[in-house]
């Protein structure tokens, strides 16, 4: 048997397979050339190419996350977390929930926490309909840690079991009256899962 057409294998992987290649050989130049391509699972791995090979820079990033397609706006705000320079907070308004339960994730994952995060995030603990975007945000403010977050955290206590559990383990930063009484009440809670969470927040597990 002969060699395989080079042409013929191109055309097997696809144009998301060369752009995913293209970040672990660092040919920038191929990554780039997908990143306006009409595909998003394609300009997605373009971005996530670039980075890889540290290529990525700061207006890549911006533009990915105004891109038309959510599944690239969520790819880019992974790669967002430790670029100062790029806002990940107007994203928490994004029409699209999971985008917006990413980016409650990576906000609570920037150090120091972006200005304006904490109030944004409070909000969407308090009023988002989406559950998921819900529970992003409250471990998000509690990974952030700052008193601004405080009072939506406690109303997360007395959400959905999976917000609930979430909101009692965000309370490890935080002390007080309130607190503890948010803890007592979750170590009565229905749900085992909230019960185990406040256990191992105050200590009072066996």
């Amino acid at each position: 048997m002969g060699e395989p057409d080079e042409n013929v294998a191109d055309a097997t992987l696809g144009d998301r397979g060369r752009a995913v290649i293209a970040g672990h050989t660092g040919d920038e130049a191929t990554a780039r050339s997908f990143s306006q391509h009409p595909d998003p699972d394609v300009r997605a791995s373009a971005l996530a190419a670039l980075a890889r090979m540290g290529a990525l820079t700061d207006a890549d990033v911006a533009s990915g996350l105004a891109d038309a397609a959510p599944a690239v706006r969520r790819r880019t705000v992974a790669l967002a977390i430790g670029r100062s320079g790029v806002a990940l907070v107007p994203l928490l308004d994004d029409p699209d929930p999971a985008v917006v339960e990413q980016a409650a994730w990576a906000c609570g994952e920037r150090v120091p926490a972006e200005e304006g995060a904490v109030a944004a995030l409070a909000a969407l603990v308090i009023g988002h309909d989406d559950a998921l975007v819900r529970e992003a945000a409250v471990a998000a403010l509690g990974a952030i840690g700052d008193a601004g977050g405080l009072p939506a955290i406690l109303a997360a206590t007395e959400d959905k079991p999976a917000i609930r559990r979430r909101a009692v383990l965000a309370l490890a930063p935080f002390d007080g009256p309130e607190v503890e009484r948010a803890l007592e009440r979750a170590l009565q809670d229905r749900d085992w899962q909230v019960r185990q969470a406040a256990e191992d927040i105050s200590g009072a597990g066996p």
